[in-house]
């Protein structure tokens, strides 16, 4: 049995997502990406059984990357205006840092056979939970919290990608904006 090579595998994961995002879900065939990563269709096949579980394998670890990198911008002691801010702006650099990976999650979430519904936001639902339980947020449902925290970040870090300073000022009204509509004190 072949052993795994942790540089492969990376090249395969490399080659997906840049297949993913030029040729779409049914353009990105094994032997295409195999082809992209400098590796034979075989070498595939030892880190992944077949098309549809390598593709879930990757974005559900992205997912959970991304969501681990704004959880570990948060501290027990930061107060609800500080914790806002720290999401937001860590999403934004996510983003912003990490823009193929990021294009290659969104575009896996909206996939009904990849994404479950709640698996890549389950982390941040729960500490959403977390902090209404504590009373920092008010009790709106997770998904429009998610939404307002989430949502315009996109939104503003996608048309400036480059962030000059219009998204700089669009950035800091938006965090007073979602302070003022989620936060209790």
């Amino acid at each position: 049995m072949r052993r795994k090579d942790l540089e492969k595998e990376r090249r395969v994961k490399e080659a997906v997502i840049k297949l993913i995002l030029s040729e779409g879900f049914e353009g990105a065939s094994i032997s295409k990406i195999a082809r992209e990563a400098g590796v034979s269709p075989a070498t595939v096949y030892i880190y992944y059984e077949n098309k549809e579980q390598m593709l879930e394998s990757i974005y559900q670890e992205y997912a959970v990357r991304s969501n681990a990198y704004l959880m570990s911008r948060v501290r027990e002691d930061m107060g609800g205006a500080e914790l806002v801010r720290s999401l937001l702006l860590g999403y934004d650099t996510y983003i912003t840092e990490n823009m193929e990976v990021y294009r290659f999650v969104e575009q896996c979430s909206h996939c009904p056979t990849l994404n479950d519904g709640e698996s890549d936001v389950c982390q941040i639902f729960d500490f959403l939970e977390e902090l209404k339980d504590r009373g920092t947020l008010r009790r709106y449902s997770n998904e429009s919290l998610a939404a307002l925290l989430f949502y315009p970040v996109k939104a503003i870090t996608l048309e400036f990608p480059t962030h000059d300073r219009r998204a700089d000022t669009l950035l800091e009204e938006l965090i007073q904006i979602v302070q003022r509509a989620i936060l209790l004190d």
